[in-house]
């Protein structure tokens, strides 16, 4: 079916419902959903082949904003959609450690109030049903403290997890209000299949329907923070059978499908370029694993525009579905991370090998060491993800796939990091006013093209409810709101807005003011693009307009300063320490092929290491035999021009040692960064070469380890397709003790 007669269809269908009497006087509903770890092109109205008829519907009878856009990652999301601030203002400019700084207390501060908190006194009653991630709730120590849970910030009723992410059978950190339990002894909820997503969308339709038969007549407010589509890859059979087969063709046919979708919807202007593809299908080792990647992918998806299904029909079946405001957003991009996807393939035993756990018995951490019934959790190439004793995400190649038509991922500034659907639905708001509005919804729904962004949302909500947002909360000043309100584009008038966009994550950073956008990297130089003709970001004008830069860097600096972002690096701590669990390891054997995540990647910041490698380059005179990290910080060993060399970087700069001769056919190599920086390349046992930069390899990098390519950000001066087509003996790495 046409996809412009497919929307046709679902905005008839939604429209049919029955209409409710509207009084002038009526404070709106209000129903935020947020879903988790979604590309700009998954869902079906921005482009997608992922089945979201609900979500479609919703946009072809109501708005879809083009040019939105999030934080680039889970918690700071939250914190200003919540807040109406910038995250690093609301404490949480990374995650939920703190860094010894304001911006970075990994709280949620009490200079800032929620949406509950502000809506309050205007009669609002609010509740929560999903992934909180505004407050510590990885420990039992962490969850012993629950001041910043939903309840204590505004809501009067909550289901959900505190921590970010964790199985969808069993998910950790689950809390019902102020208590928490377990999926197993929850006496309030015992569904014949327990599935995060559902559950979710369950205690919403309750709370709903509860409001109705309680608090007649009075407005309320619900925010519905799926997890879904986060890693890990958990579907139920049923849905991801759904799917069998529709990604074997690999990324491009996908990616390819998604542009011309994209284009037909109006979301997508020709002068935008297409990229690279960041994965080669013909360089997959396991099609079906990769396939099946991405199959589970679409049905986390697809399961939740069904949840949404119940919520919008509860919201009918109580007469609220015509003076209910709802906001669909999501918190990032596609993730590119390579959660599980490292070597070491475990099969699925006979039966379980581990005791089962109690009911009361709680899971911690993001990633579960058993199920509750006693099976172990696999992850690895090829481990087929779905099942609970599964724990996988779905790598770089699809989540290019999620972010079409745009570049970069989740974590990054640039906007495949950055860009979001919002549909707007309000049916006593947003109506039919002009001659032209058939045609759009004919194609999907009214488009707005006015940029936004989520410290917007609070200022929106609160124009809808006629609220007043306050300088003072509980003895504390309150930080001034940053967004303004989009009601008015709801209507077809403009907006004004004073301030630019502005971004930063991890030391990645950008601001756009009007057409013109700069953004960089952590570490990097601004690249300058005009987002009207170059959304892909492909030419980067940063050389040809130096006022122009100049102008919006001094703007992102002053935003800076007075949103507690700087100084830069903050993120990191105080020590340059980080959260993650790193690889203990000090030896590593590896082979031609493997692929390391940055938790499974030798841990080399501030450490020295050595390299040592057999291969035979044959006539190959070009391409990467091991490679960790990216543009920022990381480490080549690799051959270009015929000549072997060997790369390192870091803030300290870059320095790299070359052989003088060629490097055909088969040889011994031996490389070595020290902790002061010093390199050394040696080749059969030929003089050393040496070179140097001003220190080691000073943060952990951000990419993983990859033996035979290099297929995150680029460490050395190579193109992006730089597989190494000799073979590669051995290849040993060595890391020197802390």
């Amino acid at each position: 079916m046409n996809r412009s007669v497919r929307f046709a269809l679902l905005a008839a269908a939604f429209m049919g419902a029955p209409a409710t009497p509207l009084f002038a006087a009526q404070r709106p509903n209000i129903l935020v959903i947020l879903a988790d770890d979604i590309g700009f092109s998954d869902i079906g109205c921005y482009g997608g082949e992922i089945a979201t008829p609900n979500l479609d519907a919703l946009a072809a009878s109501g708005l879809r904003f083009t040019q939105f856009y999030n934080t680039g990652r889970c918690c700071p999301t939250r914190a200003s959609l919540l807040t109406g601030l910038h995250p690093h203002q609301a404490g949480v400019g990374h995650m939920m450690g703190d860094r010894g700084h304001d911006g970075y207390r990994g709280n949620l501060n009490r200079r800032c109030v929620t949406l509950a908190e502000a809506l309050k006194p205007a009669g609002y009653r609010s509740y929560a049903a999903g992934k909180w991630h505004v407050t510590p709730g990885l420990t039992a120590k962490a969850l012993a403290d629950a001041h910043n849970w939903p309840l204590q910030r505004g809501f009067d009723r909550y289901y959900g997890t505190i921590h970010g992410a964790g199985s969808y059978f069993d998910p950790s950190s689950l809390v019902r209000d102020n208590r928490l339990i377990t999926m197993a002894n929850d006496p309030e909820y015992q569904p014949k299949e327990f599935y995060y997503t559902d559950a979710i969308a369950d205690h919403a339709v309750r709370f709903v329907r509860e409001h109705a038969r309680d608090q007649k007549g009075r407005p309320f407010f619900l925010y519905v923070a799926f997890t879904a589509a986060h890693w890990p890859l958990h579907a139920k059979e049923s849905d991801i059978a759904r799917y069998k087969g529709r990604y074997d063709g690999g990324y491009e046919p996908v990616r390819a499908a998604r542009r011309a979708n994209l284009k037909e919807l109006g979301l997508l202007d020709e002068r935008w370029a297409p990229l690279a593809p960041a994965e080669r299908w013909e360089d997959v080792k396991d099609k079906a694993f990769e396939a099946r990647c991405m199959e589970v992918y679409a049905a986390q998806i697809e399961s939740m525009d069904r949840g949404i299904e119940r919520i919008v029909g509860e919201l009918k079946a109580q007469g609220q579905f015509e003076n209910t405001l709802i906001l669909y957003v999501q918190d990032n991009g596609g993730c590119a991370e390579g959660v599980g996807r490292g070597k070491g393939f475990t099969p699925r035993g006979d039966k379980p090998s581990l005791p089962p756990m109690g009911k009361d018995e709680p899971q911690f951490n993001s990633t579960p060491k058993q199920t509750r019934e006693g099976w172990p959790v696999r992850s690895g190439l090829g481990v087929m993800p779905g099942g609970s004793d599964t724990y996988i995400a779905y790598g770089r190649g699809w989540a290019q796939v999620s972010n079409t038509p745009f570049r970069e991922y989740k974590h990054w500034t640039h906007e495949g990091g950055i860009s979001t659907p919002l549909i707007v639905h309000w049916p006593a708001v947003i109506k039919d006013e002009e001659e032209g509005d058939a045609a759009a919804r004919r194609r999907g729904g009214r488009l707005v093209h006015a940029p936004g962004q989520l410290v917007d949302i609070m200022a929106t909500c609160l124009d809808a409810a006629g609220a007043t947002y306050p300088t003072e909360f509980r003895g504390e000043k309150i930080k001034p709101l940053e967004g303004t309100s989009l009601r008015p584009l709801f209507t077809g008038q403009a907006i004004e807005r004073l301030r630019p966009l502005v971004w930063e994550h991890e030391g990645n950073r950008a601001v756009r003011d009007g057409r013109w956008k700069l953004v960089a990297e952590e570490n990097q130089p601004w690249e300058l693009y005009d987002v009207e003709a170059d959304r892909s970001e492909c030419r980067d004008l940063a050389s040809s307009e130096p006022e122009r830069v100049k102008a919006l860097a001094a703007a992102w600096e002053a935003w800076a300063a007075r949103a507690d972002v700087l100084p830069l690096g903050t993120w990191r701590g105080k020590d340059g320490a980080e959260d993650d669990a790193l690889s203990k390891e000090r030896r590593f054997t590896l082979k031609a092929g493997d692929r390391l995540d940055r938790t499974e990647a030798p841990a080399v910041a501030k450490r020295g290491f050595t390299i040592t490698a057999k291969f035979d380059a044959g006539a190959a005179r070009d391409g990467v035999i091991v490679a960790q990290g990216g543009k920022a910080h990381g480490y080549a060993l690799y051959i270009a021009d015929g000549r072997l060399h060997f790369t390192a970087r870091s803030s300290a700069g870059r320095a790299t040692a070359s052989t003088p001769g060629p490097a055909g056919g088969a040889h011994s190599a031996i490389a070595r960064l020290d902790s002061d920086g010093a390199l050394t390349l040696t080749m059969d046992q030929q003089p050393i070469l040496t070179a140097k930069m001003g220190g080691p390899i000073a943060v952990m990098p951000r990419d993983g380890l990859d033996v035979g390519s290099d297929s995150g950000g680029l460490v050395g001066p190579y193109p992006a397709s730089n597989r190494f087509s000799g073979s590669i003996e051995s290849l040993i790495i060595e890391i020197e003790e802390p």
